[in-house]
């Protein structure tokens, strides 16, 4: 990462990692931060995860999506390699699909501590349905608390049309 001072870096181990260790069960604590170079400015982070794997809990089938992360920081900021392992580890977790991007979420609020974060998931349909779980989250008492209760009571005014994906 360049233009990071050695002491920014502190606790960033997967980044330039040739021996990534790839978890194969939910494993939160692979997420890494780093700090923010900017935190008093807002601006939106945002993070297209076109390939993330889980399992159905109830018949062990996979259910792939895309997540779609989004986040205004604060302090810290979730590194992008750890955060691609800790979304792999989900590959042989059983969970529904609005739990899954709940535990992201959460995992990433306890990391992080953002102004604002909304996980977006866009699965791939089963049985012929798809399932988009939204969640966002805005930290209370600011404007951030107001800005998530407005974007999810005008999330998903205009749906997509859906090309079977």
């Amino acid at each position: 990462m360049a233009g990071r001072t050695e002491d920014e870096l502190q606790g960033i181990t997967q980044l330039g990692n040739r021996g990534t260790d790839y978890r194969f069960g939910y494993s939160p604590n692979i997420l890494e931060a780093f700090d923010n170079k900017h935190p008093g400015r807002d601006y939106f982070v945002k993070f297209n995860c076109p390939e993330f794997t889980s399992l159905c809990p109830m018949t062990g089938q996979p259910d792939f999506a895309t997540l779609y992360i989004s986040y205004i920081p604060d302090l810290r900021m979730v590194e992008s390699k750890s955060l691609k392992l800790y979304l792999f580890s989900f590959r042989n977790h059983g969970d529904f699909h609005e739990d899954c991007i709940n535990i992201i979420m959460n995992d990433l609020i306890a990391l992080m501590g953002p102004r604002y974060i909304e996980v977006w998931g866009k699965f791939t349909p089963r049985g012929g349905i798809s399932i988009d779980p939204y969640c966002n989250w805005g930290r209370p008492g600011t404007k951030y608390e107001h800005m998530a209760e407005h974007r999810l009571l005008n999330h998903d005014l205009y749906p997509e049309k859906v090309d079977n994906r």
